[in-house]
């Protein structure tokens, strides 16, 4: 990582040395990149001032951060008169971004996004998130500008109000020489398809979403994203994405995060969201693809920082495999919609921990939550959640259950289908399933060869709920067969193929 130490001082105080990254005068930057300034002790973010990125040369405004708007929503809202969309949500092609298209543009059937906190257009969604322009980690501020807005082959110098730091004697950098950056002069060559990202500077982005965004929509040819060992803080939306696998290092040490939930990114105020297809896209995940194709995602964690209906990783797409990942969230730590397959996947999360309309096969996989471990969604079309060889850690004091399926605001689920085959339990209520709607004939809520995660023992399911099914090894052994096959339940789709 390139650094430089400034020295600012007048007479009236003592110096304050920091470095910045860049460093001043650097070459070959990363378009991408974020701005980071460390100091001796912890910086406090101020609630007024102006971050400003300029071209040199022409000393044209390029961006602009106003740390008097507040980053999000801190309060849940609610709006009784939000109807669901009454047509389905269209992913047009698009190359919008935040230096074509004003942030909170709609794309669909919702109103504007309010301009009352900030807003970055992220993956071409220009009905746009809500960010954090300033993220302090132990003695480091974390600047963060607006997508897709610095250029290959350009110098830029940064400005900074002295009150946008606080408590550290910041006296601002207003001189335009003081921190200037060139980025570098080619693009990546995508026909090699690899990718590199490190948070540092050496690849050919700084962050995941940078790559992403540079790879075309629907491509057929497969590329591949490599992030090096590091914790990288950004907000990852894509769409209209295929044939692409994201690896990190591993799950202690690629980790990918972000303080996103309902309450900061919260669906628009005059449209409901659901879980049919063609629904308005969610912006609440830390980490959401959104209508892909042939994505997989391995060796790497994915975290929500903060609570509520809050995803870690959020699939809304096809063939999209997810192996030897950690997801954490809360409620809805991970929703899935469209063929998914999960193989040594960690998931720790609160309520209604996987959330979707499936379909979704999961093998070798470790659960932790209070419960319910799972609200499936799925209708008659498709299959929902199966669990082959997988563990489930109820944490809820007297219990969890597995899944629920009732009724919500007209919804029902009377073809939900959660089946367990070969699977560790602990802390699980006797009853075993939580509440579900009226009808149940079709509901399939089934288990065989359940045991105890500590002893090995089989699970006591006499008191299991009248409305689910232990399957029998002989007269369900085709049933047991099919269901402990990825192929059967995925549309035909064999994951080992990508």
């Amino acid at each position: 990582m390139l650094f430089f130490t400034i020295t600012s001082c007048n007479t009236e105080t003592s110096q304050t040395t920091y470095t910045t990254s860049p460093a001043n005068q650097a070459n070959h930057v990363n378009i991408d990149t974020h701005l980071k300034i460390s100091f001796d002790s912890k910086p406090v973010i101020g609630n007024t001032g102006l971050i400003k990125v300029y071209e040199q040369g022409t000393d044209s405004l390029v961006d602009v951060l106003d740390l008097s708007i507040p980053s999000g929503p801190t309060e849940a809202r609610k709006n009784p008169d939000a109807t669901y969309t009454q047509e389905p949500y269209t992913y047009k092609s698009s190359t919008a971004t935040n230096a074509n298209t004003k942030p909170g543009t709609p794309s669909g059937t919702a109103d504007p996004t309010s301009d009352a906190y900030q807003l970055t257009i992220i993956g071409g969604f220009t009905d746009a998130f809500h960010f954090y322009p300033i993220i302090v980690h132990d003695t480091t501020a974390i600047i963060t500008l607006h997508h897709n807005l610095l250029e290959y082959g350009k110098t830029y110098y940064v400005q900074i109000d002295s009150t946008v730091l606080r408590d550290v004697s910041f006296k601002g950098i207003y001189d335009k020489n003081q921190w200037t950056f060139r980025t570098k002069k080619e693009k990546p060559d995508l026909s090699k398809q690899q990718l590199v990202i490190d948070q540092n500077g050496t690849g050919d982005f700084n962050t995941l979403q940078g790559a992403l965004d540079y790879i075309p929509e629907f491509s057929k040819d497969t590329t591949t994203i490599t992030i090096h060992k590091g914790v990288y803080e950004d907000l990852i939306y894509f769409r209209n994405k295929s044939n692409i696998k994201i690896e990190g290092t591993g799950q202690e040490e690629t980790v990918l995060q972000y303080a996103n939930n309902e309450v900061f990114n919260p669906h628009p105020w005059n449209v409901k969201t659901n879980e049919w297809p063609g629904t308005f896209p969610s912006r609440r995940a830390a980490f959401m693809l959104d209508n892909c194709r042939n994505i997989q995602l391995t060796n790497l964690s994915i975290k929500t920082l903060l609570k509520g209906q809050a995803e870690g990783l959020l699939i809304n797409g096809k063939k999209i495999l997810v192996k030897d990942v950690t997801i954490v969230g809360d409620g809805d730590a991970l929703q899935t919609n469209g063929t998914a397959y999960f193989e040594h996947v960690t998931i720790n999360g609160g309520g209604d921990m996987i959330l979707g309309r499936g379909a979704a096969f999961f093998k070798d996989c470790d659960f932790t939550s209070p419960g319910p471990f799972m609200w499936v969604r799925n209708t008659k079309n498709n299959h929902g959640n199966i669990f082959v060889n997988c563990s489930f850690t109820g944490i809820r004091e007297g219990g969890s259950e597995l899944a629920r399926a009732p009724g919500n605001k007209g919804n029902s689920y009377p073809y939900a289908e959660a089946v367990l085959i070969n699977c560790k339990l602990k802390n699980i209520v006797p009853k075993g399933w939580g509440p579900v709607g009226i009808e149940t004939e079709s509901l399939h809520y089934w288990e065989y060869n359940s045991t105890h995660i500590d002893t090995g023992d089989a699970v006591d399911v006499s008191d299991r709920a009248a409305y689910s099914k232990q399957l029998n090894p002989q007269k369900d052994q085709k049933r047991i067969k099919d269901y402990s096959d990825p192929q059967f339940i995925l549309q035909d789709w064999s994951p080992e193929a990508f």
